[in-house]
């Protein structure tokens, strides 16, 4: 068989090949040709050298990524993967192929704008492109601010505000069986809720060989199709875990002759292993970077100097720490968990996706799985270390027993209620590998709707994707209720959102009043002297302080912080007359969508496009994250659509954000934004006869 290269109405690409080698060297290739100045930014991204082009907005992150070890740690995993699985190593080593073939001739616009030439990729960059993708998706930086929060208002302070990672959490999924479709056969469905990203995080795309024809959404600089993929037979989804993988440890450090000591649990100093890099930035002096990774992992915070250089006073060192080092499971192991991703391809029922994830690693997922025999999975996939729970929660004295990893957890298994499995990151199966979840918001929302039919038809699904209840705008309302005494401008407010019906729609001027009143509560809880300490946070590196900041901390713990029986001596009903007064007197003009607008994430700001304005909020199904108190724009939204039919692939949609083309000014750059605003799906198309061929490769 030629390998070729077939496109359709979409510029979505469909490749057919003769082996699954030749055919890994062809996604390389297109992915390439469509997504070369992507592939480039998040191959420098991993390496940490992206600031030699983009200039000092890029040296945290870069600083960083080489004290993290992620380059070296992907050579590692990489290098492992050919002594477990040479297949697999191979099967990558082509795909690399495929992607160098295609930089050698890549034009893309952002090359010429920052002085880039294409480089080259190595075996094992794909691994380092998903690890830098993925090293901060579970949150460990949160571990941070629990300590500081503690520290200044006690343990309770954690359960305040738990709200994980600097944006709260997205992605749904949903599984319906057989006996609740139209069809008879099940259907899967949901959402990956992830910053958004131009070109996207994820690439539709049709990979077709002797072996086996799937369609899927590929990682853009990753072979094959690991999150979400429907092979004729059997089809699987995933959504994020919540799962708690990753350990920060206190780390007394000392300078000697030879280099730095680390103190470790046997009250013994042990030589951490120490070397400097250089990171050149464009338009800036080069960074030096002292690289240091004891017993525990690489120091990520600080050094034997302490946080901001200087020693902290005698006894001070449990309190402020002179460093912090970082334990993730692929530095311990040297696997990644590609060793899953050909038998995900390969599958042809629920029991081979099945087997395949049990080899997974990160980020851990809940997988849903459904077959054409009626075969459905709903589990949990990845490595979780088993460990102290003072682990979990906060970072731990490196310098004290009982702190160790001791081995792994076994992933928990779900079934279905009533011909139905719900996934938003709320607690579920994962419950017991993790510290905070999603609140149950849009799982409970979800559940509701689909109870409301007996039979769904895949193409029922997007009215589920578009929903935009914000259930989480109760507590604050309810506040609302109690007060008495206001002006009459204040009451005419708090009357017209009491009677507002709580959905967060584009068009709607009482959604916008309800986003001003709330993001007024969250800056007056902020401005309050019992939060004061948490105003400024310790020197961290810049990468981590997102997680630090105490505004949008309050913001998404707000619904918490409003029931809670009493707040650190805070008058809630106060700040909430206040707000409503603040609000009332200069009242927004205009609709939620005037200022929730789209704000997509470039590796080259100022490039794009003037964005609109979306439905939906943080709580909604349509989870399109705005940060109450802080900013009305969306980072976070869907990061992609679909909708798998077990009964007929060819009747499966999907949509992304953009397009399927990474090139500004192509017909495919920005084509699907219409579609995926209003909540529409592109047909998937299987049907070679349907398609138009491009190339021999």
């Amino acid at each position: 068989m030629i390998t070729g290269i077939y496109r359709d109405a979409w510029g979505i690409p469909h490749l057919r090949a003769g082996s699954a080698r030749e055919l890994a060297r062809a996604q390389g290739l297109v992915t390439a040709r469509d997504r070369a100045w992507q592939l480039e930014a998040e191959r420098h991204r991993a390496q940490g050298t992206s600031a030699a082009f983009l200039g000092t907005d890029a040296l945290a992150w870069d600083g960083f990524a080489r004290q993290a070890r992620l380059d070296d740690t992907a050579r590692r995993c990489f290098a492992a993967l050919e002594r477990r699985d040479p297949e697999t190593a191979d099967w990558v080593r082509a795909y690399v192929d495929g992607v160098n073939e295609g930089l050698a001739g890549a034009t893309a616009p952002e090359f010429a704008r920052v002085g880039l030439a294409p480089g080259r990729w190595q075996p094992w960059t794909p691994l380092g492109v998903w690890l830098s993708t993925h090293i901060l998706f579970a949150g460990f930086p949160a571990k941070l601010w629990r300590e500081q929060a503690v520290r200044h208002l006690g343990p309770a302070a954690v359960g305040l505000f738990a709200a994980d990672g600097p944006g709260t959490s997205g992605s749904n999924g949903w599984l319906v069986s057989g006996e609740r479709t139209t069809t008879g056969r099940a259907v899967i469905a949901g959402d990956p809720h992830r910053f958004i990203e131009e070109p996207g995080v994820y690439q539709q795309i049709h990979l077709s060989c002797p072996e086996f024809d799937v369609v899927g959404l590929a990682v853009p600089g990753v072979p094959g199709i690991a999150h979400f993929g429907h092979t004729g037979t059997v089809a699987w989804a995933i959504t994020n875990a919540m799962a708690d993988y990753q350990d920060l440890y206190r780390e007394r450090l000392r300078r000697t002759g030879a280099g730095v000591e680390a103190l470790g649990p046997d009250g013994r100093w042990r030589r951490a292993a120490r070397h400097t890099e250089t990171v050149a930035c464009a338009g800036g002096e080069p960074v030096e970077v002292e690289v240091i990774e004891t017993d525990r992992g690489p120091v990520i915070v600080g050094g034997p100097e302490g946080l901001d250089g200087g020693v902290p006073e005698s006894g001070e060192e449990v309190l402020a720490p002179l460093a912090v080092s970082l334990r993730y499971p692929p530095r311990v192991t040297g696997d990644l968990g590609f060793g899953a991703l050909l038998p995900l391809l390969r599958a042809r029922t629920v029991a081979e996706v099945d087997r395949a994830f049990d080899v997974w690693a990160e980020p851990v997922n809940v997988v849903q799985a459904a077959d054409t025999e009626g075969g459905l999975l709903h589990r949990v996939a990845g490595r979780v270390p088993e460990r102290a729970e003072a682990n979990r929660v906060r970072p731990v004295p490196a310098w004290e027993p009982g702190h160790e990893w001791r081995g792994w957890h076994e992933m928990p298994r779900a079934g279905l209620t009533d011909g139905i499995a719900v996934m938003a990151n709320q607690r579920g199966p994962s419950a017991p590998l993790g510290v905070e979840f999603a609140p149950a918001h849009r799982a409970d929302r979800i559940t509701a709707l689909l109870d409301g039919k007996d039979h769904w038809s895949p193409a029922d699904m997007p009215s589920i994707h578009m929903d935009t209840r914000l259930s989480s705008a109760g507590p604050l309302l309810d506040r609302l209720a109690e007060l008495d005494g206001l002006s009459p401008e204040a009451a005419r407010t708090r009357d017209t959102l009491l009677r507002w019906d709580r959905h967060m729609d584009a068009d709607s001027t009482d959604a916008a009043l309800y986003a001003a009143v709330r993001g007024a509560v969250v800056r007056r809880l902020a401005a309050h002297p019992a939060f004061a300490a948490l105003t400024t946070p310790p020197a961290y590196p810049e990468v981590l302080l997102p997680w630090m900041h105490l505004v949008p901390r309050i913001g998404f713990a707000l619904e918490h912080l409003l029931r809670a029986e009493e707040l650190y001596g805070v008058d809630r009903a106060e700040a909430v007359r206040a707000a409503v007064e603040e609000v009332a007197a200069e009242p927004p003009v205009g609709m939620w969508g005037d200022t929730h607008r789209l704000s997509p994430w470039r590796a080259l700001p100022g490039a794009g496009d003037e964005e609109p304005g979306l439905s939906g909020d943080h709580d909604c199904v349509l989870c399109t994250s705005a940060v109450p108190g802080w900013s009305d724009l969306s980072a976070r939204g869907p990061a992609a659509r679909y909708v798998w039919d077990l009964a007929r692939r060819e009747d499966s949609l999907w949509v992304v954000p953009f397009g399927a083309s990474g090139v500004p000014g192509s017909a495919h750059h920005r084509d699907q934004l219409p579609l995926w605003l209003k909540g529409d799906l592109v047909p998937v198309v299987t049907d070679w006869d349907r398609l138009m061929k491009e190339s021999d490769v």
